[in-house]
């Protein structure tokens, strides 16, 4: 007992004396004192663990449409939003880029005192990386909004005719108001990003030929450097990196030009900014307007990181449809709806769903246009909402017979269709039916599709965030 005693202690100092000396003994032993990470949900999400499916049709494929043939595929860990994104969290989207706006114009026009711009290049005591940053980096990134002084936007309290001008050119101009009524212009709510393009990126570098040898025959050997003038494009990483600059305000008269024939002008008011519809599914989106609200979503969560001297984070990105249809299955296989049973209803007749039920008759099932993204009960992963309420995009490009050449391995059907002028592969899936649709079309396997510029009263959105390793469980 003594000697084991002995034995402990000698190792306890010797590791102890090891974490005191950067001294590693020549062994490999890895890069030491790397900061820890513990996975967890990021908030409103929920875990999915990794699987393989039958993606398809799980019964007979009565149109005989031929586009959703069954095929066995895998999918890794993800996170998925528990609701689809509701109108308050895209308004928060929507807050952030009003308000980055106006600060940019703030410290733009330099008047208005304590609102002035992050400027590395004329700090008084800037740190010798500030002073590095001031020298080599273009001046579009030596300067950054300062988020710290607030906003005022009670009208009693501007706090100058600077501060007042610059606030009220984002609204309406008066001359355009109805009633008097004072509203932010929406046409000024432009959200701008970059995005890397990797599949440009494989495209360019597959096409690279390694040979630096006498390719000329001149007795010269053609070397590195040559080779990086002649492929500037395919070196240069900024070739890859697009941009985008998107307009991202619901489009609230969808409510009026998706119905013909209907009075929906309420809707249009009131749906998407009245406190009421708060924890409704914001609707009115396109597939462009989505993706940037995940690109937000990823510099919002990963900014604070920063700040915070934390471990950065997967990207927020749209679902791929085979993430997608593997989610809403709940972690069933063969099964018709996300609940996991044939029937739109369960044995109590109570529908599970808000659809069509019957021609003419949308209250049936208790909803009538979108209800709130929790009315009715999750699925097994539990997730809300995954047949009904709003049908969502996918980052998946529809093609009708995709699913016979895809991949088995986390298969998706992407195109750049910035790159083309081909129409038809700027439709984008979308999955799980809506208020307006039949039972058909919120069944696992159903397929459907709307342009990426267009943005309906029955189409939302949700997004989803890879897990970063194999299974939760590992932690």
């Amino acid at each position: 007992m003594k000697r084991t005693n002995k034995v402990l202690l000698l190792s306890s100092v010797m590791m102890l004396l090891a974490a005191c000396s950067s001294n590693d003994h020549g062994e490999l032993v890895g890069v030491q004192d790397r900061q820890e990470w513990f996975p967890s949900d990021p908030f409103g999400m929920v875990y999915i663990p990794q699987g393989s499916y039958n993606m398809g049709n799980a019964d007979q494929d009565l149109p005989y449409t031929l586009t959703a043939p069954t095929k066995t595929v895998s999918v890794r860990s993800f996170y998925m939003d528990q609701t689809e994104i509701t109108n308050n969290e895209y308004r928060q989207f929507v807050n952030w880029v009003r308000d980055s706006i106006v600060r940019f114009r703030l410290a733009e026009d330099g008047l208005a005192e304590g609102y002035e711009f992050i400027d590395y290049a004329e700090m008084a005591e800037p740190t010798f990386y500030q002073e590095y940053i001031a020298l080599n980096y273009p001046d579009s990134l030596q300067r950054h909004i300062n988020w710290e002084p607030y906003l005022e936007w009670r009208t009693d309290r501007y706090p100058s005719t600077e501060y007042t001008e610059i606030i009220e050119s984002i609204f309406i101009s008066p001359e355009e108001r109805f009633q008097g009524g004072k509203m932010v212009d929406s046409r000024q709510l432009n959200y701008v990003y970059y995005w890397l393009n990797r599949q440009k990126a494989g495209r360019k570098q597959n096409r690279v030929e390694y040979d630096y040898g006498d390719k000329d025959g001149d007795g010269l050997e053609y070397n590195y450097r040559d080779f990086i003038k002649e492929n500037k494009e395919i070196s240069d990483r900024s070739s890859f990196i697009e941009k985008e600059i998107i307009n991202i305000y619901p489009d609230t008269l969808c409510w009026v030009h998706d119905l013909t024939y209907s009075f929906n002008e309420p809707q249009h008011d009131k749906y998407f900014w009245h406190p009421a519809y708060d924890d409704y599914p914001v609707v009115g989106v396109n597939w462009h307007q989505a993706r940037a609200f995940a690109n937000w979503r990823s510099k919002y969560r990963n900014d604070y990181l920063r700040r915070e001297e934390g471990v950065t984070e997967q990207d927020f990105r749209l679902p791929t449809e085979a993430e997608w249809e593997y989610a809403s299955r709940g972690g069933q296989n063969l099964v018709t709806y996300p609940w996991g049973g044939p029937y739109a209803t369960n044995s109590s007749g109570c529908y599970l769903a808000n659809f069509k039920p019957m021609r003419g008759n949308l209250t049936a099932d208790g909803g009538f246009y979108p209800v709130k993204a929790t009315a009715y009960s999750p699925n097994g992963f539990n997730l809300y909402c995954m047949g009904g309420n709003v049908a969502e995009w996918t980052s998946t490009a529809y093609e009708a017979a995709s699913y016979y050449y895809v991949s088995d391995i986390s298969p998706d059907f992407q195109y750049n269709a910035s790159e083309t002028d081909d129409v038809t592969l700027k439709r984008k899936v979308i999955r799980g039916g809506s208020w307006k649709d039949v039972a058909a079309f919120m069944q696992v396997s159903t397929r459907d599709f709307e342009y990426q510029d267009t943005g309906k009263s029955y189409v939302g959105f949700r997004t989803i965030q890879d897990f970063l390793g194999r299974d939760a469980k590992d932690f």
